[in-house]
């Protein structure tokens, strides 16, 4: 874990819960990947997310937008009734630092990221987890190491995204207060826990998360994503349903990707996109079995 980040996340819990609550707290901080413009200055990438401990030169790891590079038999992906999904974003695995993960993350390849924003229809059809109908809209790709790729042109009247260059370093993530995780360490949870304590959540509020980030804890912009995930592939039962918060801790966070000027990226209002993976099918490697779902505030 980058140890400023985790060093901020630890000062914030002592500072501001009972030295046992905090220990515990600390105890579910998880390392992500996070990803940025690799050739935005310091100060640019610091003000777009907590970026001081990577000064200097930027090694590439992906990219947003652009054009993909898939192999000849791979078909562009389709939402078959909607039309063709735009390219949001691709990461060279062997790349990556995943050793420093704690989730199975290929050691090579290449993961590409395609999402249905609206382009063909002007905005009509919606990708979301309630909406089985809607999954195509949304799909990842993975290319192994050594297959031959070209770089594919975008189906006619898809507008690519600016070509940004990535770059990445480990961060340490803190999980949204009511996320399941929480519930389960914490339960019970009246009113007066320190963990709903003004102060603490005001810090988390100032914290700053992660735009873009492979792995960890997400960063929602409304509720926890792993819930939205469960209540739609439980079937979208009642919200109260036991089973949601059950289902939500089978899902970790496989990539976000928010919203980016550099890019020309908007999702409704300065949201994100969100791929969600059980740990199973991401060691089997069946990406294709991974949930979406966005977010914006």
């Amino acid at each position: 874990m980058t140890q400023d980040t985790a060093d901020a996340l630890h000062t914030l819990a002592h500072e501001h819960l009972p030295a046992e609550i905090a220990a515990r707290w600390i105890g579910l901080l998880r390392p992500g990947l996070a990803l940025a413009n690799a050739t935005a200055t310091d100060a640019e990438a610091e003000a777009a997310t907590d970026a001081d401990a990577q000064p200097g030169p930027r090694s590439v790891v992906g990219r947003l937008g652009g054009l993909p590079e898939l192999p000849e038999d791979q078909e562009w992906p389709v939402w078959e009734g909607h039309g063709p999904l735009s390219f949001i974003a691709s990461v060279d695995c062997a790349l990556l630092p995943s050793d420093a993960l704690d989730i199975a993350l290929p050691k090579d390849g290449t993961l590409a990221f395609f999402y249905f924003d609206g382009q063909p229809d002007d905005g009509r059809a919606m990708v979301h987890p309630r909406d089985p109908d809607s999954w195509a809209g949304a799909r990842v790709l993975y290319v192994p190491a050594g297959v031959p790729v070209t770089e594919r042109a975008a189906p006619e009247g898809l507008r690519p995204y600016r070509h940004v260059p990535l770059t990445t370093w480990v961060e340490t993530t803190a999980p949204y207060p009511w996320h399941p995780v929480v519930y389960g360490e914490f339960e019970p949870m009246p009113d007066d826990h320190p963990l709903w304590g003004e102060d603490f959540q005001e810090a988390m509020e100032d914290h700053p998360g992660c735009l873009h980030q492979i792995g960890g804890h997400a960063s929602p912009d409304q509720d926890e994503v792993e819930t939205e995930v469960a209540h739609g592939v439980l079937g979208g039962p009642p919200w109260n349903d036991p089973r949601i918060p059950e289902e939500a801790l089978r899902w970790v966070l496989l990539a976000q990707f928010g919203s980016d000027d550099d890019a020309g990226m908007m999702w409704g209002d300065l949201g994100s996109l969100y791929w969600l993976i059980r740990p199973q099918d991401l060691a089997e490697r069946r990406f294709d079995r991974a949930m979406f779902t966005w977010q914006c505030g």
